[in-house]
């Protein structure tokens, strides 16, 4: 029965991505196998975007570190209204806004968001890893950091007011990204300056795909830290902070290379 499978020519090149390549095929039909692989990722896709985000190994893991932390929700009550509501998932409900203007102090200099967004797997597998590199990186620095906020059925844009409220300097998303048919636990990180309702999408800057799979977390701690340095510096995010920080590693490297040869 193998035989009547014709493996594409593009096969060896798997071993280097996640995309759905080189799936080979059967007559005009895709194989049994990577049919019934495609239903596997649809189903996960499916589960990442619906199924409830369980706070509390999260709560518990900061719990042991002494790292306080709060819980807000946004407009939308539940997970259907969120899907079709995204405007309610940029704002705050009543409790939680008296809650961050109960919990908010003198200015800090960032807030973290901890966003279930579309994807609460993403959030369950690299939040925590993520955030293990990120808070000893801000503390290095002398950073100020406010109480961490989880937020429910959060968009992105819902950060602009937990920051405004928590008087931060700037606010860092921690979001589950839309999930794809090869990556359904994808983390997006947003970054913008002087958090405040109404911000544009424009004025973030975005680091996607964290995860093992994607983007590493010390990458794109480097990455998030070098924006937070400029963004400090030049009072500004978005379009017009461009990421560099890789360029800054290969002078980096360019030098200790040359060191070491003369």
């Amino acid at each position: 029965m193998s035989k009547l499978v014709q493996l594409n020519p593009w096969q060896q090149l798997r071993q280097f991505t996640d995309a759905r390549i080189a799936l080979g095929r059967t007559g005009a039909s895709l194989p049994t196998d990577a049919l019934l692989q495609f239903s596997l990722a649809h189903a996960q896709a499916r589960d990442a975007v619906h199924q409830p985000l369980d706070l509390r190994p999260l709560q518990e893991a900061l719990d042991v570190q002494d790292v306080p932390h709060l819980t807000v929700h946004s407009a939308a009550a539940h997970r259907d209204i969120y899907l079709r509501r995204p405007d309610l998932g940029r704002k705050l409900d009543e409790q939680s806004a008296h809650l961050l203007d109960e919990a908010a102090g003198d200015e800090v200099d960032i807030a973290i968001v901890v966003a279930d967004g579309l994807s609460s797997t993403a959030i369950s597998h690299q939040a925590m890893p993520f955030l293990a590199l990120l808070l000893p990186a801000f503390a290095e620095r002398g950073w100020r950091v406010a109480p961490i906020t989880f937020a429910l059925q959060s968009r992105v844009a819902l950060g602009d007011e937990i920051g405004e409220r928590l008087k931060a300097r700037c606010v860092v998303v921690l979001i589950g990204e839309r999930p794809g048919l090869s990556s359904p636990d994808s983390l997006g990180v947003y970054l913008t300056w002087a958090p405040k309702v109404g911000r544009m999408d424009s004025e973030r800057n975005c680091i996607s795909n964290v995860r093992p799979a994607g983007l590493p977390y010390k990458q794109a701690c480097h990455k998030l830290c070098w924006l937070l340095g400029e963004a400090f510096t030049r009072r500004l995010t978005g379009v017009a902070l461009k990421d560099e920080s890789d360029q800054l590693q290969l002078n980096e490297q360019s030098g200790a290379q040359l060191q070491a040869s003369v």
